[in-house]
Parts: C-alpha cells; structure tokens; sequence
C-alpha cells in the first residue's frame, strides 16, 4: 500500500501552508511543530516531511531549532528539505536530526555537487526534491524557472544510486484538486528503479486511493489534514493497513 507522509511547512517556526508556492498566499495555522509531529507519530505513519520555507527562499536552513524539536519527540523517520545549498547545510540538516535530506535547487544547478553528496551518504539519505511546472524544474523555493526536466535530473542521477524522488506539481500544490495522477504514474513507470513520492494536490482519501490503485508508493498530505479533508483516524487506519 501506498505510504502517507505528512507535511509540515514551516515560516518563523510556525506551520503554514501556501497556494502554489506562492508566499503571499500564505495561511497560518494553530498548533506548534513538535506537537503536531507527535500527533502524526501517533497516528503510526512511519515519515513525517518538514519543509523550511524560510531556508528554501534563503539558500540556507533557517528552521533547524524546529528539526531538533521535532526529532527528539518523535521516533519516526523525517525528511527535511529547504534551504540545503552546500554542504556545510547538508551536514547541519543531518546532525540536527533529519533521516533524509530533500535537495532541490541544487540537483538542479550544481549537479556534480548533488552526485558528490549522493555518492557520499547514500540513496537512502539524499532525496531528489523536483518541483516541476509541467515537466520543467523549478528552483530556489519555486521563484526561479529552468530548462531542465524530471526526466532529465533522474536519468542523470540514477547510475549513482538515486533512490527516492519527491515530485511536487506546483500547479497543484495548496489547492485541494487533486494531484496530476497521469504525471506520477507515467514517471513511476518510466522508471521503475526509483519511488517517486506525490507531493501537490491531495484533497480526499479518494485521491490516495486511485494512487494506490496506480502502484504509485509514497504521497505526501498537507493542507487536507488542515483544512480536515482527511482526518488523523483514516490516517492512522490507513497506516495500519499498510
């Protein structure tokens, strides 16, 4: 079964979510970090994915008291992107308690630098983060456009041992309409080697339904736990099961 992965999205250490990357939409909600992280870990899902905001539109982690936080509450898995330009960031990112690191902008821009990081911690430490307008790859918190597509970073990334690829649809992102399901399941099938993770779009368990049904393997839930589209129970039954 398809693996639930909660988002936490973090401004000034606050949970926030925004509408197609788009900080002026941005939307504030109750409830700190840390324990918000220990109601997703009760729920028995085995990944929570933490996004600094602030780091990803300043090139470095601004949030890592926050990580620290959360890790030494909770005893699951958590994958933390946003802001991890060099490798000093990496470091910090990884010591401060994170399971993986999600590295976007530089996959993108330095590709030798994300090889070298790759062939040093791993498939199962480094993850591809790949926010895409169509197929094309968004950068630097999604504020900057490239010509490079998925398909482009994961073909080149692939002999090195990538893994994991986390692929958010920002046209989708925030918006509660469903996620671009013909996207995910023509990539996974593409490349069958490596798990793409949803990210962008999820509004129901419908919606997480017909991605199982699609053999995709990971997905990512934000706004719809939120906004309470999807509730901590069918999430905590939904990882039972799976």
């Amino acid at each position: 079964m398809i693996q639930i992965i909660p988002a936490i999205d973090l401004i000034d250490g606050h949970c926030v979510r925004l509408s197609q990357g788009d900080y002026g939409q941005k939307k504030v909600y109750d409830g700190s970090p840390v324990d918000i992280a220990m109601s997703y870990a009760d729920c028995g899902v085995k990944r929570i994915h933490l996004v600094d905001l602030d780091g990803a539109k300043a090139s470095e982690p601004r949030n890592l008291a926050t990580l620290e936080k959360v890790a030494s509450k909770v005893d699951i898995e958590i994958e933390w992107g946003g802001g991890i330009s060099g490798t000093q960031a990496l470091k910090d990112v990884l010591d401060a308690g994170a399971t993986q690191a999600i590295i976007g902008s530089v996959a993108a821009l330095k590709p030798e630098l994300f090889k070298e990081w790759l062939m040093t911690h791993g498939g199962g430490k480094v993850i591809l983060g790949a926010d895409v307008r169509g197929r094309a790859v968004a950068v630097k918190g999604w504020l900057e456009d490239t010509t490079v597509t998925i398909d482009d970073l994961v073909e080149d990334f692939r002999p090195l041992g990538l893994k994991e690829v986390i692929c958010t649809d920002i046209s989708r992102d925030g918006m509660l309409q469903g996620p671009n399901f013909g996207l995910y399941e023509d990539l996974q099938g593409k490349f069958g080697d490596v798990s793409f993770t949803v990210s962008g779009g999820i509004s129901t368990m419908d919606d997480i339904r017909i991605l199982n049904d699609k053999a995709l393997r990971k997905v990512i839930v934000g706004k719809a736990i939120y906004e309470k589209r999807i509730t901590l129970k069918e999430i905590e039954q939904w990882s039972l099961n799976a």
